[in-house]
Order: C-alpha cells, then structure tokens, then sequence
C-alpha cells in the first residue's frame, strides 16, 4: 500500500516558499504521493444567502495543475495526483494538454484524479452545464485518452467534435491513469467501467465493502480485471498519531492500493505544523 499526504489547500494560504517546502519535505520523508484537492472559484456567501457548502470565495485554492507544473521542478520522485479535477466544468483538450504537460514535466509522475463536483456556481462561471456532468465527464475520459496517445485525432461524440487534431508534446504516460472520485452506486459503476482506480468517499466497513462488489462488477461487466483497478483511501490526523495508524491498517485490510495522510482540519499552523505531524507518522511506517 503506498502513502501518501493530502497538501493542505485551505491552510497554507498564498505563500509560494510553503508549497515549495511542503512537497520537499513529503519526499524526504518517504510518502509516495501529495494528491490535491480542486475548486476553482468560491461562492460569496453575500450573495448566495444561505450558501451551505464547506468552501466560500475566502478559502484558499492553488489551482492543481498549476501548482503540480512548479511541484515538477522542486521534487523527482513523489507522484502529483488530483483527488479531484472537476472535469465537466473545465474544456477537455485542455484539460488533456495541461496533463500531458504536467507529465512530460514531472517525468511520468502524475495520476489523474476526476470528479462531477457539487458546486453550480463554479459551473455557471466557467459557461459549462451542471445537469449533464455524469454523462458528459465520461466522453470526457474517452476523448483524453485518444489525445494522450494518438499524434492526430478525428472524434465525432454527443458533446465533442475533434477534427485531424493532436497535442505535441505528448505525455510519458500513454495514456495518464485516470482515477474517478466516487460516491453513489452511477459513479461505482462509471469507476469500474472506465477508471484506473477510484476515491471512495468513505471509512472502510460495510459501505465500502459494498461499494467496492459495485465498482468489481462494473469492472467484470466491461471485460476489465477487478485486481487491476486501485483503491486509494484517506486517514485524517484530526484524532491523531494513533488514530492514523488504526485507519491505515483499516484501510490495508480493506484492500487499498493508496491511502493518503489527511492533516486539514485538525488545528495546525501553518506549513511547519502541518509537517510536524507528517513527520510523526513518517516515524512510524516501516522502511
């Protein structure tokens, strides 16, 4: 099972020499991911009255993709994974070309994470439609492999149309694992269908455990290998040292491929708070 961190989108705030040392200091320590988290505009909660989401236009986002291009030059071996892109709202070949650049940058080192979101204010923004994300985000994964491994595309879909088109320089990866963020059993199934892995957005137990029958089946149904697909969890540091080591070790069992070190949430301050207690749990996994 390989470990990795979650970077602390919301709590480091806009310093750049923050982002620059937390990737180094995961590598130093061993973890073999820094996976983040995506929003690309925050509602005003003035004028979206009774806003309920976690995230308003005051918490802090550096935009993955971006931040994985600069993450490409400070650090050489840790993986840059989205968990997740919201790709329905953003434009696929650029979604693709901006990939295919992050992983020509950081020698192959990037893993794709996808997602609908829930957010229709950042939809209305960026011009996309939130009603038919599922269905679109799946042409979506089709139309990005080709690009990622065909020098010249024709594509004809529901939603895109690619004539005699191609991205140069393409990627390391041919194609870039592609990840799905999954919570309800159309996104299981979408997982199994079409994904390298998956999310779960839940503790191990009987949920997981009926999610992951869902994503195998998905996965049989479509001729693909259920073994084949990865399952990357999350362990939250808010319950501390231990509580960590009780989740890993549940989510091991579990048969997670990944697991990623939570430390939002949980009161610490700033980027050398953040890594203290990475280093904690660093301390304890075996080498």
């Amino acid at each position: 099972m390989r470990i990795g961190v979650t970077f602390p989108q919301t709590e480091l705030g806009p310093d750049v020499g923050a982002v620059r040392a937390y990737g180094q200091r995961v590598e130093e320590l061993g973890f073999t991911h820094i996976l983040a988290y995506d929003h690309v505009l925050g509602a005003d909660r003035e004028v979206h009255r009774g806003w309920a989401g976690p995230y308003d236009v005051h918490t802090t986002f550096h935009e993955p993709l971006v931040m994985f291009g600069y993450l490409a030059a400070v650090t050489t071996t840790v993986e840059l994974v989205t968990g997740v892109i919201i790709l329905p709202q953003r434009q696929t070949a650029l979604v693709a070309k901006q990939a295919a650049e992050v992983d020509l940058l950081s020698g192959g080192r990037l893993r794709l994470g996808i997602g609908l979101g829930w957010n229709p204010v950042e939809y209305e923004a960026l011009g996309e439609d939130f009603s038919n994300r599922g269905r679109r985000s799946e042409e979506q994964v089709d139309v990005m492999r080709r690009l990622w491994t065909e020098q010249s595309v024709s594509y004809e879909g529901r939603y895109h149309t690619v004539t005699g088109a191609g991205l140069s320089p393409l990627p390391i990866q041919r194609p870039i694992p592609v990840w799905f963020g999954a919570a309800s059993e159309r996104a299981y199934e979408r997982a199994g269908r079409l994904g390298d892995g998956w999310f779960p957005m839940m503790a191990p137990g009987r949920g997981l455990d009926e999610a992951r029958v869902a994503v195998g089946q998905a996965a049989a149904a479509a001729g693909r290998d259920p073994a084949g697909l990865g399952m990357e969890g999350r362990a939250d540091w808010s319950g501390g040292r231990d509580t960590v080591g009780e989740e890993l070790a549940a989510w091991r069992a579990a048969g997670a491929t990944h697991v990623s070190i939570n430390t939002m949430g949980a009161g610490l301050r700033g980027v050398d708070g953040h890594l203290a207690a990475l280093e904690a749990v660093a301390a304890d996994l075996p080498r």
